[in-house]
Parts: C-alpha cells; structure tokens; sequence
C-alpha cells in the first residue's frame, strides 16, 4: 500500500534504494564498523549540564557514498529522481533546515547544473532522513514513509496557493497503476493514490469501478480547465464515452483537509475505453495536441461543444440530435434542405464500394432524429446502434481535424471525393473498433495518394 503521492514508479525506486542501502550499511555495521557519535550537552532547571551523545549517521552514509553509487539500485532511483518536480524546493528546504547532514556539501543549482547531480544529492538527504541518529540501519516503514511525505510535500507546495485536486473518472481502464500526463497531471487507479480522500477512493452504486484524476495547479478555476480539457482528449481518443464525477475534491498547498468542488459535468459513461502500456505515449502526446489545438470561435469549435454535450446525454437517442447539428455545421453548410449530409459522410468515411450503404444509413439516422423529436420512435437496438455509428463518424472527423490528417473545410473535400475517381480503396474500420487509431477513409486516401 502506497503512503505517498508520488508516482508509483518513484516511490518503488526509491524504496527499493532505501531497503538495498540498509542492507549495506547494516552489513558493514555487523563487520565491526562503527557509527561516530558526538557529545552534546543541555543544561536543566537547576543549571546541571546533562550529556548525551549523537550518532553521527550522515557521515557514515557519506564515507561509504562510492559502495551504495555502485548499487544497480541507485541508477534506477537516480533516474526516477531526476525528473522530479520538486526536486530544487527539497534540496533548499533540507539546505535551510540542515537536514542534510553537512549543509554545506549540498549542490546548488550553478554548482551542479545537471539534474542526475542534483537526484544524487537528494538521495543521500533522503537517507540522511529516513535512518537520522540510527546506529543499526534498520529500514522501518514509518520512517520511510514520513521521508517521502517529505519529499512530496516539495512538490505540493511549490506557492503557497498551489491547489491539488482529485477528481473521479469513469469509462476508463488503464493497464499501468497510474499514467503520468504532463507535469502536475496524472490518471490513477484509487490504490495507486491511497493518500486521495476517502470519498474518491470508494466505489459508488452507479459506477462500481473508477479512476482517478490527481492534478497540481495554482489555482481551482486553472483546474476545471485542465480536467476539461482532458476529459474532451479522452472522449476524441477512443470509442468509450468516459465522464468525469459530478464532484472533486481540492486542498491547498500541503494541508491535509479536503474541500467539495463541483465540477458542473454528468453523463452516463458508455462501453470501456482501455489505455495499454504500448499506448500510454500516444494518450500523452494526443492529450497535448488537443489541448493545443482545441478550435476556438468557429464552426468546428461549435461542432466539437455540440459533440460533448451529446456524450453527456443520458441515452444515445438524446444526444443524436446533438451530434447531427455538429454534422450538418461541418458538413452542410446549404442547410438540411440541400439533402448533402448523408452523402457527404460516406465520402469521408466510407469507401467508394461501402459509400451507398453508409449514406442509407446516415439517412435513416436523420429519420431517426424526427422520430425522437415526435416521440415516436421506440427504443430498439438497431436504433441504438445508429445512434452510436453518428457519433463516432463525428468523433473520427472532428479528431482527425484537430489533428490536422483533415482539412477543416470537410464540405468541400467530400465533394471532391465525390467528384474524383482517382482515389484508392482502402479497407473500411468499424468506428467501435480502436477508433483512437483509425483515421476516416478520407484522412487515408490522402495519405495513399500522397505517398
């Protein structure tokens, strides 16, 4: 069980470091080394000096620094250490409070530039810290785990404003315990993040199963911002409908209280969208891209708002009007009486000898959408199923926009699809089927003709 909030691959190299560095201090221990200890003295209420003696521990780990730098362990916990982001605050901090052993030893920043100089020196503070006037070198859990609240506490409180918050995420699975997303910013599995309130950290009835989002920012409003943003990067990367808990929790700096934020999200999640190992990096880069290049003040801005608010609709019948309007502002721009969208869909998402039946089908999607509006259409699973079909054909147009495989003027580019036969055929993917990795036909004919 994790008793930090650092990454879990930080917090495992780091123990495994601790517990090999007490195995070897400890062995010399046993081989008749001695730790050196210093007299002091204290004088009390009658003026008598009581003595006591010091073990002067940070110099025995500092005389055998060349032993644990060739432990395989140290690289590891170097390397993890390294990257960091409060690792400058830790070593200040320790600097200030002399809590590492000979203050004067430790680097600055113009002494030692390199990050792996800075990640060593840390470590020996972290030593220095979890075995402080120990003579034995027993590696004993409370310490270690009040060594690293330390250390996380570096990155918690880099101002005095700086607001962690923890936010529920549904539809969702992740291979890793957590997925490091950018600085500050990571989904976890909830026993990945046992210092989370308890409130996160419990299954509910509706949503037995959830991740959580842990974010450091500098203010709350910045972190709305940021959730909303990765919730829309999830949402375009894959075929599950993932939504976030109506509720987060936040707390200032490094203090332990937790306070109710309302997040003003909802939906229902849908399906599972499942993040392997192999695909981390690409969730990371993709995350990046769209927050970048997320459009503002047009219409493919309008059509993306139209897309999110159709995946937060309680049932797919709800948000297929949602996503038709997205649709026809991207792809009719005549208006609906021109009778284009269907076939304009086909053109960018179907190839030529699957093109007839895919505009059937968006046509009857639009059918569909006058049945619901009427309210006579019965709830039946191909009805469904359309439904879902519209919203991943908008979900593919929209990323591959965004991403910039697609043009943004998709009314044109259908039409000269239409208009050419100088195309290739390219197998079509079913849009339920790894959508994150499957561009729309367009996007692929493009590339074909282009190589």
């Amino acid at each position: 069980m994790r008793s930090s909030g650092l990454s879990a691959q930080l917090e495992a190299a780091l123990g495994e470091y601790a517990q090999a560095a007490a195995h070897l201090l400890h062995a010399d221990i046993l081989a008749g080394a001695e730790v050196e200890l210093e007299l002091g003295s204290q004088r009390g209420r009658a003026q008598t000096p009581f003595y006591s003696y010091r073990p002067l521990t940070d110099r025995f780990i500092a005389a055998r620094e060349p032993q644990l730098a060739r432990m395989p362990e140290h690289d590891a916990a170097v390397t993890a250490l390294a990257g960091f982001d409060g690792l400058d605050r830790y070593l200040a901090r320790h600097t200030r409070e002399g809590r590492g052993g000979r203050g004067g030893d430790l680097p600055s920043g113009r002494e030692h530039a390199g990050a792996s100089a800075r990640a060593c020196a840390a470590l020996r503070v972290l030593l220095n810290d979890i075995f402080a006037e120990q003579t034995e070198f027993e590696l004993r859990p409370e310490r270690l785990a009040a060594a690293l609240a330390r250390l996380e506490r570096a990155e918690l409180t880099g101002a005095p404003d700086t607001v962690t918050l923890i936010a529920t995420l549904h539809g969702l699975t992740i291979a890793s315990p957590e997925i490091r997303l950018t600085t500050g910013l990571q989904i976890a599995r909830p026993e990945t993040l046992r210092w989370a309130p308890a409130q996160a950290l419990l299954p509910s009835d509706s949503a037995p199963e959830h991740l959580l989002v842990a974010l450091t920012c500098e203010q709350a409003a910045d972190g709305r911002a940021v959730l909303t943003d990765l919730l829309r990067a999830l949402r375009l990367f894959g075929d599950g409908r993932v939504t976030l808990g109506a509720l987060a929790w936040a707390r200032t700096g490094g203090e332990d209280a937790w306070s109710t934020v309302a997040l003003g999200t909802g939906g229902r999640p849908h399906g599972m969208l499942v993040v392997s190992p192999e695909q981390e990096d690409e969730l990371r880069a993709f995350c990046s891209l769209v927050s970048r290049r997320a459009p503002h003040g047009n219409e493919l801005a309008w059509a993306l708002r139209r897309f999110e608010l159709g995946c937060e609709r309680p049932h797919p019948y709800e948000a297929l009007s949602d996503h038709l309007l997205a649709l026809r502002a991207l792809l009719e721009p005549e208006g609906p009486s021109s009778g284009l969208l269907a076939g304009r869909i086909a053109a960018l998402c179907a190839t030529p000898e699957n093109r007839v039946k895919l505009t059937e089908r968006m046509t009857k999607a639009q059918k569909l959408e006058r049945a619901v509006i009427a309210g006579t259409a019965a709830e039946r699973t191909a009805g469904v199923t359309i439904a879902r079909d519209v919203a991943d054909h908008l979900r593919a147009l929209l990323r591959d926009v965004i991403c910039g495989h697609l043009t943004p003027d998709l009314a044109r580019l259908a039409d000269e699809l239409l208009a050419s036969g100088e195309y290739q055929s390219v197998p079509e993917v079913e849009p339920a089927v790894e959508a994150h990795t499957a561009a729309p036909v367009a996007a692929q004919q493009q590339v074909l003709v282009e190589a």
